[in-house]
């Protein structure tokens, strides 16, 4: 069992299994190479980040969150998801209902500038904790 030994990509061997290595993360990879996880296509949603409220110089608007959505980079692309849901999932640390996990709900009103930004508004604005947080943009309701 091999432990501790780094290779010069930031991945420490967890272990040898089988003659195949499976890897650990402890530190970002150098300048230029990616780990990417393939997401799972036959999902009805798409993953997304939010990025930020809509704001001015100096003003935040709290009720229009921007969110940028995976593989989408132009305005024509962000076109598409005029209209649809989206929904911030997330885990309360109190039990309601029978679970600790609550939604809240929004959907995509315009694109937000050239490179696949939209703009969104949710029932009860997003708090300014989830900047960086996943969301999923729902691929309904459908347009086409």
């Amino acid at each position: 069992m091999a432990t501790g030994k780094t290779d010069g990509l930031g991945l420490d061997m967890l272990h040898w299994l089988s003659d195949e290595v499976v890897y650990n993360r402890t530190k970002p990879l150098a300048m230029g190479m990616e780990m990417k996880r393939e997401r799972d296509t036959n999902t009805l949603h798409r993953h997304g980040k939010h990025l930020s409220y809509q704001r001015g110089k100096r003003t935040t608007n709290p009720n229009t969150s921007l969110l940028k959505i995976e593989g989408v980079d132009t305005t024509e692309a962000a076109r598409f998801y005029e209209g649809k849901k989206v929904a911030f999932v997330y885990r309360a640390s109190t039990e309601r209902r029978g679970t600790k996990i609550r939604v809240i709900w929004g959907k995509v009103t315009r694109p937000h500038g050239n490179s696949g930004v939209v703009r969104a508004q949710f029932r009860s604005n997003l708090p300014p904790k989830t900047f960086g947080a996943s969301v999923r943009i729902m691929l309904y309701p459908s347009s086409i």
